[in-house]
């Protein structure tokens, strides 16, 4: 019997657009993304890294103007749709299961989203969820399985009974390997709305 659910973020609740950073670089004359690139992008979703030092980093190796940076990197956000959010607000609002949230992201991303939503939206979104983690504010991210034994952990949680939603494969591959129960949605073809229409619990 399902108790807790833990959610992702992105392509669960905002829409995101994988490609635009990518395609937004590429304007900017970055066409090649560097192993080197890779591991300092990790690290600050890890949080090892300050948002200065990492804007600093792509701005020596690429010689991109900061606030083009900026602007390219948050490309990939996009909208919150309306119905995702009353579905998160009537189930937080049942009491029937405990709710988490457990998202790979970042501080320019995050301050993004509290801007453009505004912050009173924001904090009524994050409310919903028992706890709220973002990987850079708990030093890890998926897929590593460290991050799903904290979570577990941390909350007294027992996995048989925890379902664990996300876009990305290798995050739900991993998750299921410690025993929780899974849902890989795909994106435009199934939405978090039909969680219980599509009996997933």
């Amino acid at each position: 019997m399902i108790k807790n659910i833990i959610f992702d973020f992105g392509d669960i609740f905002i829409n995101l657009d994988k490609q635009a950073t990518y395609k937004e670089m590429a304007k900017l004359g970055v066409t090649n993304i560097s192993n080197e690139m890779m591991a300092v992008y990790h690290q600050y979703e890890k949080g090892l890294i300050s948002t200065d030092e990492f804007v600093d980093f792509y701005h020596q190796t690429s010689n991109i103007n900061k606030s083009d940076l900026i602007r390219a990197w948050n490309a990939i956000l996009l909208d919150f749709p309306k119905n995702r959010f009353q579905f998160i607000k009537e189930l937080s609002a049942s009491k029937k299961y405990r709710l988490f949230l457990l998202s790979n992201t970042n501080e320019l991303h995050i301050s993004w989203i509290q801007e453009n939503w505004g912050i009173e939206l924001y904090n009524e979104f994050k409310n919903c969820f028992e706890q709220f983690y973002l990987s850079h504010e708990i030093n890890f991210r998926k897929p590593d399985a460290n991050i799903y034994n904290f979570v577990i952990t941390e909350n007294n949680l027992i996995a048989k009974e925890t379902l664990f939603v996300d876009d990305l494969k290798e995050n739900t591959v991993v998750a299921e390997s410690l025993g929780i129960k899974v849902w890989n949605l795909t994106p435009g073809q199934e939405d978090v709305v039909e969680l219980f229409t599509k009996k997933i619990i």
